[in-house]
C-alpha cells in the first residue's frame, strides 16, 4: 500500500472485521444495528436538540466512518472523510410516524454509505427522538452513555472541555504495538484455544441440520440473589455469573474442562473510556476442573484469567483470522437495555425510552448467554441460540441448571467438584 493510500484507507480492527464478515452471512438482517426510540418531555427545544446532535455527529470522526473495498486488494477497509446528511426536525401525523419506524430499522447497505439513522420527530401528541447505528462502528457504551451524554451537554450551551479523541488515531496507534508483545500475545491464545473440542465444550446438539441462524430467544430471572449481595465481596458480579455459566455448560456437557468466549467493553484506560467508536472484545476463557479447589479459589482464579486475557487482547486478531473462538459459547454481563433507564435526562427533563429493539446475537454462534442487571438490583438471564441446533426445553433446562449453581456459589468453602458431580467424566 502507498503512502497516498495509507493516507485514506484504514485497517478494520480485529473485532470490526468479525462483525463485518458475519452480517455478509446473513446479508438482509439487521442483526447488526443497535436502535433506541426516545420519547421527549414537551418542554425540549426540539431546535436546540437538532443543533446539539449535529454537533455531536460533526465532532467525532466514527460518525463520518465509511466502508470501502480498497481497489488494489479488494479488502473492506474504512475512511472517516464521508459527508454526512444533517439532521433535521420532522413534523409528521402519528398514524405516518409509525409507518415510518417499520423503515427506520431496515439492514445498512454498509459499502460506501453512512452509518447511522438519526430522527428528530414531532407529531401532534409527542417529541420523539430515533436513533440508529451499525454496530460495527459503535458499541454499547457508545451508543447508551457517549452519544446521549455528550449531545446533553451540547443542548444546554455547556463547553466540551476535551478535545474529541479520533477512532481513527486510535487505530494507527494500536497498530504500533511491537511484534513481540503480539506474538506473545498470539501464542497465549493459541495455546488456550488448542486444547478446545466443540464435540466436548458446547452443549449437545439437539439436532442438526443444513439450516442456520434460526433465532431462538428464553429469559427468566435469577430469583435466589440480588446485587446487595454483591456489596461485601472481593469479586465481580461478573466473574460471579461467569463462574456459575462455566460450570452449567461444563455438567451440562459432562465435560471436565470449560470454554467461554467473554464480552468485555473493550475500555481499560481513561483515553478509551471516552472514546467514540467500536471497542468490544470477545475474550475466550478456560478453566481445567480436574484440579479441584473450593468456590473461593475459584473465583479468584477467574479473576486472574480474565487479567490475563485482558491483557493480550491486543493480540486477538489472531482469534478472528484463525476462526479460533467461533463456536464458543458468549459470555456477557451487562446492565439492561444497554444503560437505558428511567434515569436518563436531558437539561434535567426525563427522556423515556419507548423501544429498544432487542438485534439478534452479534456473533454467529450456536449459543449466547447474557447476565442483564436491571435497575431495581434483580438480575435476568437471556438466552440467544440457534434453534436449528437446541431444543427450548433444553435451554429451559440449561437456565434452571444456571439458577441452581447460582445458589451454590454462594457458599465460598463449596468445593466445586460437588456442584459439578462429574465423577467420571472426561
Amino acid at each position: 500500500m502507498n503512502e497516498e493510500v495509507e493516507k485514506i484507507f484504514y485497517p478494520l480492527r480485529p473485532m470490526q472485521r468479525w462483525l463485518i464478515d458475519t452480517n455478509f452471512k446473513k446479508i438482509d438482517s439487521n442483526m447488526m444495528n443497535l436502535t433506541v426510540l426516545v420519547k421527549f418531555e414537551p418542554s425540549i427545544d426540539l431546535q436546540k436538540l437538532q443543533d446539539a446532535v449535529n454537533a455531536v455527529l460533526n465532532a467525532h470522526d466514527i460518525f463520518h466512518c465509511r466502508f470501502v473495498t480498497n481497489p488494489d486488494t479488494k479488502e473492506i477497509f474504512q475512511r472517516f472523510d464521508g459527508e454526512n446528511s444533517p439532521v433535521t426536525i420532522k413534523k409528521i401525523s402519528d398514524e405516518d410516524f409509525q409507518i415510518l419506524l417499520k423503515e427506520l430499522n431496515e439492514p445498512y447497505p454498509f459499502i460506501n454509505h453512512q452509518l447511522w439513522r438519526i430522527g428528530i420527530f414531532e407529531t401532534p401528541t409527542a417529541k420523539y427522538g430515533y436513533a440508529n447505528f451499525y454496530h460495527a462502528i459503535m458499541d454499547g457504551t457508545s451508543f447508551s452513555i457517549l452519544f446521549w451524554r455528550e449531545v446533553g451537554i451540547r443542548y444546554e450551551g455547556k463547553p466540551i472541555k476535551r478535545k474529541p479523541i479520533k477512532f481513527a488515531d486510535y487505530i494507527l496507534e494500536e497498530m504500533k504495538n511491537s511484534p513481540a508483545d503480539l506474538n506473545e500475545g498470539h501464542q497465549y491464545w493459541l495455546n488456550l484455544l488448542k486444547k478446545f473440542d466443540a464435540k466436548k465444550h458446547l452443549l449437545p446438539f439437539d439436532v442438526t441440520t443444513d439450516k442456520r441462524l434460526t433465532a431462538g430467544n428464553f429469559e427468566c430471572e435469577v430469583k435466589n440473589i440480588s446485587r446487595e449481595y454483591f456489596s461485601d465481596k472481593n469479586f465481580s458480579e461478573t466473574n460471579f455469573f461467569l463462574a456459575a455459566t462455566m460450570i452449567a455448560v461444563a455438567k451440562f456437557a459432562n465435560a471436565k474442562s470449560s470454554f467461554i468466549s467473554w464480552v468485555h467493553n473493550g475500555r481499560t484506560t481513561a483515553q478509551e473510556l471516552r472514546l467514540m467508536g467500536l471497542l468490544i472484545e470477545q475474550i475466550p476463557i478456560a478453566w481445567d476442573f480436574t484440579e479441584d479447589c473450593t468456590v473461593e479459589k475459584f473465583f479468584e482464579g477467574l479473576e486472574k484469567k480474565s487479567a490475563e486475557g485482558l491483557k493480550y487482547r491486543k493480540s486477538l486478531d489472531i482469534v478472528y483470522n484463525k476462526k479460533l473462538e467461533d463456536n464458543l459459547i458468549t459470555f456477557i454481563f451487562q446492565k439492561r437495555n444497554f444503560g437505558f433507564g428511567s434515569g436518563y435526562k436531558i437539561a434535567g427533563t426525563t427522556v423515556d425510552v419507548v423501544d429498544l429493539p432487542d438485534e439478534y446475537s452479534a456473533a454467529e454462534n450456536c449459543l449466547d448467554i447474557e447476565v442483564n442487571l436491571c435497575d431495581e438490583g434483580s438480575y435476568i438471564i437471556s438466552f440467544d441460540y440457534d434453534k436449528s441446533y437446541y431444543l427450548d426445553d433444553t435451554i429451559k433446562r440449561l437456565a434452571a441448571q444456571i439458577n441452581e449453581i447460582i445458589l451454590q456459589l454462594q457458599n465460598g468453602n463449596q468445593l466445586v467438584s460437588k456442584i459439578l458431580g462429574l465423577d467420571g467424566a472426561v
